[in-house]
């Protein structure tokens, strides 16, 4: 393998993807808000802290813990203003008859909804009865009541906290499921190797699902969550690996000959698209789950790498290739016909990342004229684009959240390489990683 080849490696995401921007257009711009459902107006949603039944001290610390998980998801679900717990009256209701629904609507609180509730310990479980009230329909105020029973943990805290801010997020936001209970693959180095690591998608429960010892990269979720498809040099050679989640244990895969790395799952979880040099140029290929009957699509000198299926109809791929001199994002159909590049406009564009409804591309893009490192989002159909990050240094590998809202990223903005999450317009960064340094994310579905 040449020196040059190598060389190319580095900006494809093989270990030091180079990506970035070219325009910059303004932040937050009506048709991708709406777009990504982030355009409609936010409820006002108060949140009254649920209240343990009883003041037995390990109640009292899981109520805790429910009540924080259930304030953080809402707070981050790009949906609700969550109403400032100094507005809130004197009196937090436990049971529907204790909600004073004038306190709650009037000034200062001035909320449309309230999410309230209490926890108890019943039968050796953690019980807690959830609801959601609409306080300004008096005669029928019940939006949500949920009862959750499950063992008296952190662990099983923080569930039933996710559970009900997903029924939460998706009664107020239009019957979109939210993302609490997702997760987030990536590449950590804190060990000493390059690993594979997974964690909820707020940042916890980080923990590694490889431990090679070598440089394993590139992981992408099965549609159905239950396999991770990455790359691997575990035996010296890039190799595709497939690892289930729910044996923990590797899936069969064949070796082929040269590189091959980047792996993506097509809609049904049927076949996986990858770049592979098997036959000198590294090109995109597309085989069955296991490997068999592969079929090569791309045949053109250079580099095609990273490719990406369109989630929403399965029968379009993305991919980056530097066939015109840099690297840039091209679209084809997924048996390799009706070939198009998407980003014209210059620059260095890599990493796409499809939107779950199709109609957008997020990539990372650096303008030449300025060498800056950003994520931007490209409306699929109309070539519009938005600049997501700015100003803070380093930002790549945008990865969809699976409501659609939600995109999360490497940066290096706080002086390491870590992962980062945002509302898909852009707003609301926070930081998810901070042990060693951490890259290459990719948002479970």
């Amino acid at each position: 393998m040449g020196t040059g080849f190598l060389k190319r490696l580095c900006w494809l995401g093989v270990g030091c993807l180079i990506i970035g921007l070219v325009l910059r257009p303004s932040r937050g711009q009506d048709w991708l808000s709406t777009g990504i459902n982030l355009g409609a107006a936010r409820v006002r949603l108060a949140v009254s802290p649920f209240q343990p039944v009883t003041s037995d001290p390990a109640l009292s610390n899981l109520t805790r813990e429910f009540n924080q998980v259930l304030w953080n998801d809402l707070d981050e679900s790009g949906i609700v203003d969550l109403v400032s717990k100094s507005d809130y009256p004197l009196r937090l209701p436990r049971d529907p008859e204790e909600v004073d629904f004038k306190a709650w609507s009037d000034p200062p609180a001035a909320a449309q909804m309230l999410a309230f509730g209490k926890t108890e310990a019943l039968n050796g479980n953690l019980v807690p009865t959830a609801r959601l009230d609409d306080v300004r329909n008096t005669g029928n105020p019940s939006v949500l009541a949920k009862r959750y029973v499950t063992a008296p943990n952190e662990t099983s805290a923080r569930a039933a906290a996710h559970r009900f801010a997903n029924e939460i997020i998706q009664t107020l936001g239009g019957g979109i499921p939210g993302i609490a209970l997702s997760r987030i693959a990536y590449v950590s180095s804190r060990t000493g190797h390059s690993e594979i690591w997974v964690m909820d998608y707020d940042g916890n429960d980080q923990r590694p699902i490889t431990n090679f010892g070598s440089l394993s990269l590139t992981p992408r979720w099965s549609p159905d969550d239950t396999r991770i498809a990455y790359t691997s040099y575990l035996r010296g050679n890039p190799d595709i690996y497939v690892f289930s989640l729910e044996t923990y244990r590797g899936v069969p895969f064949p070796r082929y000959r040269g590189l091959n790395t980047t792996p993506a799952w097509s809609p049904d979880g049927k076949r996986i698209a990858f770049c592979s040099s098997q036959s000198g140029d590294p090109e995109i290929y597309v085989s069955n789950a296991d490997g068999s009957n592969l079929q090569r699509l791309t045949f053109s000198p250079g580099v095609d790498i990273s490719p990406v299926w369109n989630p929403k109809t399965g029968n379009e791929i993305a991919f980056v290739s530097d066939r015109s001199g840099s690297p840039q994002i091209y679209i084809m159909s997924s048996d390799g016909t009706n070939l198009r590049r998407l980003i014209t406009a210059g620059g260095d564009a890599s990493s796409p990342s499809w939107s779950p409804n199709g109609l957008f591309m997020a990539f990372s893009w650096r303008v030449s004229d300025t060498g800056t490192y950003d994520a931007y989002v490209i409306e699929v159909a109309s070539g519009r684009i938005v600049q997501l990050t700015h100003d803070a240094k380093r930002n790549e590998h945008p990865s969809w959240s699976p409501d659609g809202r939600h995109l999360v990223f490497e940066s290096n903005r706080s002086g390491s390489k870590q992962v980062w999450t945002m509302l898909a317009d852009g707003s609301n960064p926070r930081q998810l990683t901070t042990k060693g340094e951490n890259w290459n994310p990719s948002w479970s579905n």
